[in-house]
């Protein structure tokens, strides 16, 4: 894929932009709270628009290649040490990018022990991903991206050795007709979920557009299983059988005992 392809560079750039950008603000809000530290890394444009106040991490910065980053940079090669940040914020940044499990490789990098990851993204298993089959929609935002199941993302992290807090959906929605864009006299404002909307969370709670998936690195490494082909058990023999080269043949004990008797 392409370094060039199209990204959403603010909220307005994506249908149903400032609803989506509401709804996962308050998924997000009761995680602030828990988590502690001195740095809140936010990767993409996105994500440094996303309101974080309640979090109790001191400091929050962003990181994208973009003029209003705190740092401009590229995301699959993060300008931070190693393990000096406490969370990481990622929103709709692996759809548009070329290696994205390069990416998750740079968050883990740069994560401490504990640390906290946090991503955002489009789910495939949605009423979203019609945009994805119907020509008129495939060149524009988001449906141009690639949608990850989020079993795949979790997988990737479960290699890398994270451990999966949430798994949330939002937004049963297909997103279509509508690209989020204020004017003066109609300013876009969130509206109550029509009922199909409320049937389809209720009943079919995994298809959300949108999945929020937090997960923290584990401090502890897992402890390896031994090999139970290699562990004999104590004054173990092996039992006699034709054929087998370098046995003995004991006689039982009814055996011997009739030997004495003819003797």
């Amino acid at each position: 894929m392409a370094g060039s392809m199209l990204k959403p560079l603010i909220w307005q750039d994506l249908p149903f932009g400032e609803l989506l950008q509401a709804e996962i603000e308050a998924k997000l809000a009761p995680w602030w709270p828990r988590i502690f530290g001195y740095h809140l890394l936010k990767a993409g444009a996105l994500s440094r628009q996303l309101n974080s106040l309640h979090c109790s991490i001191a400091r929050h910065f962003s990181v994208y290649d973009g003029v209003d980053a705190s740092i401009q940079a590229d995301p699959h090669h993060l300008p931070v040490q190693q393990s000096a940040i406490d969370a990481v914020l990622s929103c709709f940044l692996l759809e548009f990018e070329s290696d994205p499990y390069q990416i998750l490789r740079e968050f883990d990098r740069v994560l401490i022990s504990s640390g906290y990851i946090f991503i955002v993204g489009f789910n495939p298993i949605s009423p979203a991903f019609i945009g994805k089959i119907l020509p008129k929609y495939q060149t524009q935002l988001p449906w141009n991206g690639q949608f990850f199941m989020p079993s795949r993302v979790k997988d990737w992290l479960g290699l890398l050795g994270y451990k999966v807090l949430a798994d949330e959906r939002l937004m049963y929605h297909s997103l279509l007709g509508h690209r989020g864009v204020n004017t003066p006299n109609q300013p876009s404002k969130p509206q109550q979920a029509p009922l199909w909307q409320k049937s389809i969370a209720n009943w079919l709670p995994s298809t959300g557009s949108v999945y929020l998936i937090v997960a923290r690195k584990m401090t502890t490494p897992l402890t390896p299983i031994k090999d139970k082909s290699k562990v004999k058990a104590p004054n173990w023999s092996t039992a006699p059988s034709a054929g087998r080269n370098g046995l003995t043949h004991t006689p039982s004990i009814e055996t011997q005992t009739l030997n004495r008797s003819k003797s």
